[in-house]
């Protein structure tokens, strides 16, 4: 299954056209391929709890603060809602990026798609990356999970691979790597 997400490198059935002569197209936005880690499900929810507790916490406090000038039957509201959104985001919002979050690396390109509400696709052209590293926080760490950071010459900042395997991280980038220094080899640096 890695080595297929890893090396896949025209996305079709059948031989590869004959493309002698021709210049390479240029890589082009689309759908990528592989979905990521199903533990990326946790990693997230994790994320989610932490960030409802903090709004939680907030509401809380401002309610102590204005628990006086606020008639009750408003207290209540707010903090109903607030328990409502924060549960209702807990549990929609991971799963839901599990289902966007995409990734694909091709001998031309890196592809992504990332974002829940905001969703954004991204393609890398080999020739324009620059570095390719790993990052790992403690929840990542504690579930076995890396994201690959993708440095490009391009002011959009880098592409990043969130929620893979933290071994399928390791052979993307190594994959990566090959791939970049021997197109950038062939076609000079990525600046």
């Amino acid at each position: 299954m890695r080595e297929s997400a890893v090396h896949n490198t025209t996305g079709r059935h059948g031989p590869a056209p004959d493309t002698a002569g021709t210049a390479p197209a240029a890589p082009r936005l689309r759908p990528p391929a592989h979905p990521v880690d199903p533990r990326a499900i946790t990693w997230w929810t994790w994320q989610a709890v932490l960030t409802v507790l903090g709004f939680l916490a907030c509401v809380a406090g401002l309610e102590l603060w204005l628990w006086k000038k606020t008639p009750l039957p408003l207290s209540v509201g707010v903090i109903a809602l607030s328990l409502l959104l924060s549960v209702a985001y807990v549990l929609i919002v991971p799963s839901w990026r599990f289902r966007v979050h995409r990734w694909e690396t091709t001998g031309e390109a890196v592809y992504t798609a990332s974002g829940w509400l905001w969703q954004v696709w991204r393609v890398a052209p080999m020739s324009r990356i620059q570095t390719v590293d790993t990052a790992r926080g403690p929840l990542q760490q504690m579930l076995g999970l890396a994201t690959v950071v993708v440095t490009t010459a391009s002011a959009a900042g880098p592409v990043r691979i969130h929620g893979l395997s933290h071994d399928l991280a390791k052979e993307v980038v190594d994959h990566l790597t090959a791939t970049t220094q021997a197109t950038q080899g062939a076609d000079g640096d990525a600046t």
